[in-house]
């Protein structure tokens, strides 16, 4: 994970959304069930994002067959651009590293709106994304559950006041010993305005144990981005439900590119669990 959502790196997501069809025969209750998993095009895949706690950052690749191993060819040579479009502020990200583009030209700042543009080709991508105002997150707790199975989980529970009186959106990262806890977690105040959030983040049990050392990452994004993560939590499938066909999630980024661009807020807490 970098900065505060991060370029989240979602490789498995890569390849089970790019499935193009799951053809599957049922006759009778003993009859073979056969699935055909069909590759599908690369496709470009960008990860883009401005935080209020760091400087802009665009990761670029390529996703891969369905069946190929599992490395993502990073892109480079593309012309990175990310606009303040409340003072017309532009920044020309620089490649750093081998498809990761990046700038110290300036942090972001909420309320304002933000342009990227991404050239590859002589193919041209573009999104828009607002920063929301911050919401604190006042502290991270952990409750016990056990299934039915009698299997018992440990969960963080995000703790945090949500403003009344307007919409917001958040997204919610896990990371134990450095590595990020591959979980897409968000919630949405459109049940709970200006209520105080006891919100737990459901996963793996095998993910926390007692006496880790564990980072949650609370990001104030906005609507389009919640989208984004909340399709992609429905193909991989960790918020209660699958999609009955697996599909690209909503993407804010023009032109079939796959990924997202978000303009976010974000804070981190880091706490051993218990």
């Amino acid at each position: 994970m970098i900065s505060g959502m991060g370029i989240l790196n979602f490789e498995s997501m890569k390849k089970g959304i790019l499935v193009a069809g799951m053809l599957v025969a049922v006759a009778a209750c003993k009859k073979v069930v056969s699935v055909e998993l069909r590759d599908a095009p690369s496709q470009l895949v960008i990860e883009g994002e401005v935080t209020n706690g760091g400087t802009p950052q665009v990761k670029i690749s390529r996703s891969v067959p369905f069946s190929a191993s599992n490395s993502y060819p990073p892109v480079s040579g593309a012309v990175v651009m990310v606009t303040d479009s409340n003072n017309g502020l532009v920044a020309v990200l620089k490649e750093t590293e081998a498809g990761m583009y990046t700038t110290k030209m300036y942090s972001g700042v909420s309320g304002h709106a933000y342009r990227m543009s991404v050239t590859v080709g002589g193919q041209t991508y573009a999104a828009r994304s607002v920063m929301p105002r911050q919401v604190s997150l006042d502290s991270v707790t952990f409750a016990m559950n056990t299934d039915i199975n009698n299997h018992k989980d440990i969960n963080a529970v995000v703790n945090f006041q949500d403003p009344p009186g307007e919409v917001n959106y958040y997204q919610f990262a896990e990371s134990k010993g450095g590595r990020l806890i591959p979980d897409v977690f968000v919630f949405e105040d459109r049940l709970s305005d200006g209520r105080y959030i006891e919100q737990p983040l459901f996963n793996d049990s095998t993910y926390l144990q007692r006496g880790d050392q564990l980072m949650v990452t609370m990001n104030c994004v906005d609507r389009n981005v919640y989208q984004y993560f909340y399709s992609l939590s429905g193909v991989t499938g960790n918020n209660g439900f699958q999609t009955a066909t697996p599909a690209n999630p909503v993407s804010n980024i023009s032109n079939g590119a796959l990924g997202y661009f978000s303009a976010h807020t974000t804070q981190r807490v880091i706490v051993e669990v218990y």
